[in-house]
């Protein structure tokens, strides 16, 4: 059997000739941003460390606070959101405000302590991040809270929700964020 590895030539002709009509692939959806009001529920979630968490009290503290709705084995848009929570803790500048920036999962069933803490540990999340889970009828009140419930964890979408620590008020991004556009997002409320 005679096989020849790919040259690099070879390799671009098949991917732009294996593109339907041999065009680039899509651009991505533009962000839709909407300012929002929610009301929290006064739910007890459970952090990657198995302390109990009063979700209210978390999301209202006066603090600035990032939320997002991601599920530990995901191999799409959740690494994405992750991977924009760690670049935004990597440019936070010593001694910046106090950013708590929380990932709730919408696997509950799967999403232990144990496997939330190994999720956060492979994005080399810093203090300030928790990845909360608990029960399912919890998870569902917040997820239909913040108009972001789906049925089906494979039908999740990316959203990331920012509390403006001075209205109280939400930044609701619908769409992948570039690290750049995160960071303005949170300049404009004064995190960075």
């Amino acid at each position: 059997m005679n096989r020849r590895p790919w040259n690099a030539a070879g390799l671009v002709l098949a991917l732009w000739v294996g593109t339907p009509g041999g065009l680039p692939a899509q651009v991505p959806a533009p962000l839709v941003r909407t300012i929002e009001k929610y009301t929290v529920p006064d739910v007890t979630l459970v952090s990657q460390d198995g302390t109990k968490v009063k979700l209210k009290a978390m999301l209202e503290s006066g603090e600035p606070v990032i939320v997002d709705f991601i599920f530990g084995t995901c191999t799409t848009i959740c690494p994405v959101l992750s991977a924009g929570y760690a670049n935004l803790q990597a440019k936070l500048p010593p001694g910046a405000s106090k950013l708590h920036l929380v990932s709730i999962s919408i696997d509950p069933e799967n999403d232990t302590p144990k496997v939330m803490r190994e999720y956060l540990k492979r994005y080399r999340a810093k203090p300030g991040w928790d990845f909360l889970t608990g029960r399912r009828e919890d998870i569902d009140a917040v997820m239909h809270a913040f108009n972001a419930y789906i049925p089906n964890k494979m039908s999740h979408y990316p959203l990331t929700l920012i509390r403006d620590p001075q209205t109280g008020k939400w930044i609701r991004i619908l769409g992948l964020m570039s690290s750049s556009e995160f960071v303005a997002e949170c300049r404009k409320v004064g995190i960075l």
